[in-house]
């Protein structure tokens, strides 16, 4: 986004990569279809040290100006939900959108090409090509895989560390300490939970099972499907808050998110229902988890109790484990599996207006490589094609 806008300004452009193909994480995001943006972007939905770094980029270039883009390119898409944005056909679209654009501007993309060392010239460096304006006001070499390359602006597009496979790495981070700026602390994220012991057994039991909760974390709650699988829990609800959770933590999960469990149990009580508990349960969720759950030492009792016999004291258990569950994660997946890097370049040293660095000039930060970090559903997608757009208008 960035090369395609500074191209189509008349600057001329070379966009290095080292991996073998351009857009991997486009290619495999959605499901190979790509949720490219979301129609409900907002600065709430990005976590940063700063919360007001993201507001300018994402205003100058909102998800309007990228859907704008897409019809310019006539790309047949759809909401899915929650204002999640997909293609119609494949990820492809969006990436052949991108280098059509590229193209405009005449920019010039090398792939299998490492970066071997970044140097700062001198402001005085005069060069063997006095006849080249743009390599005498050269501020930065580097030395490639297919030999050095001189520059004026230097945009790091890296992104973090997360989905290795793919070829991510922390190189934007080393380059930015390299240059003197401060990387906040980094920890995978949209990732899911792994869980041990007998939480995780319980886990394993329920693979595959996936039902809608409401989960929360550190005053954030996220009302979406969660799934479980053999190292513990995942989901786009699980995905969402761990954004927002810290290890050592614990989430609460309400497996009952439309319902009140307590007024449920009373009602039928009131009704007379002579069924077992885990019959009447199995009308609200699946029975393959009711089952599970009713296993729990504080609930085993119940399970096969008529709802008439229960309690205050068994719905006040009921309505604890089911609604009001607490879990403290073993860890994450890690960045394995995680969709993003929650950390990153401090913004605070980052224009946010050009995304220039504040104390080198020409040399500038975008995307996931900062400390700018958005929801599951398309926000950090929209933060790549914003943060690249404004940067583009000043390179």
């Amino acid at each position: 986004m960035c090369a395609a806008t500074a191209g189509q300004r008349g600057r001329r452009v070379l966009v290095v990569d080292h991996a073998n193909k351009v857009g991997k994480k486009i290619l495999m995001s959605g499901g190979g279809r790509c949720n490219f943006t979301n129609q409900w972007v907002e600065p709430s939905n990005f976590l940063s040290a700063n919360p007001h770094f993201c507001i300018s980029a994402l205003k100058r270039f909102s998800q309007y100006d990228f859907l704008s883009l897409v019809d310019k390119h006539q790309l047949a898409y759809h909401e899915k939900t929650l204002g999640q944005l997909f293609c119609d056909n494949r990820a492809k679209d969006i990436l052949n959108i991108l280098l059509a654009e590229c193209d405009a501007g005449e920019v010039t993309i090398e792939t299998r090409c490492e970066v071997q060392r970044i140097t700062q010239l001198p402001p005085t460096d005069t060069t063997t090509h006095p006849d080249e304006a743009e390599i005498d006001t050269a501020r930065f070499e580097l030395q490639t895989a297919l030999g050095p390359v001189r520059c004026q602006s230097l945009v790091v597009a890296t992104g973090g560390p997360s989905i290795p496979t793919l070829g991510a790495s922390g190189f934007g981070y080393d380059l930015a300490r390299q240059f003197g700026l401060r990387v906040t602390e980094l920890q995978a994220s949209l990732v899911p939970f792994t869980l041990k012991g007998e939480r995780l057994a319980l886990a394993q039991s329920l693979a595959g099972v996936a039902l809608p909760v409401s989960i929360s974390c550190n005053n954030q709650t996220f009302k979406e499907a969660l799934l479980f699988t053999h190292k513990g829990l995942s989901g786009p609800a699980v995905l969402q808050v761990s954004n927002y959770w810290h290890p050592g933590e614990a989430v609460q999960i309400n497996f009952l998110p439309d319902h009140d469990l307590r007024a449920c149990l009373r009602e039928w009580q009131q009704a007379g229902e002579k069924s077992e508990l885990k019959t009447l349960l199995s009308r609200l969720l699946p029975k393959r988890f009711v089952l599970a759950w009713l296993v729990f030492p504080a609930l085993q009792a119940l399970a096969v109790k008529p709802v008439a016999q229960l309690s205050h004291t068994d719905i006040d258990a009921l309505v604890s484990m089911f609604q009001c569950w607490a879990c403290v994660p073993a860890g994450t997946e890690g960045y394995k599996t995680a969709e993003v890097t929650r950390g990153g370049v401090c913004t605070d040293q980052i224009s946010s207006k050009t995304f220039e660095t504040k104390s080198v000039t020409g040399l500038y930060f975008i995307g996931e490589v900062l400390d700018v970090t958005g929801w599951l559903g398309g926000f950090n997608f929209q933060w790549a094609w914003s943060s690249g757009w404004c940067a583009g208008q000043y390179v």
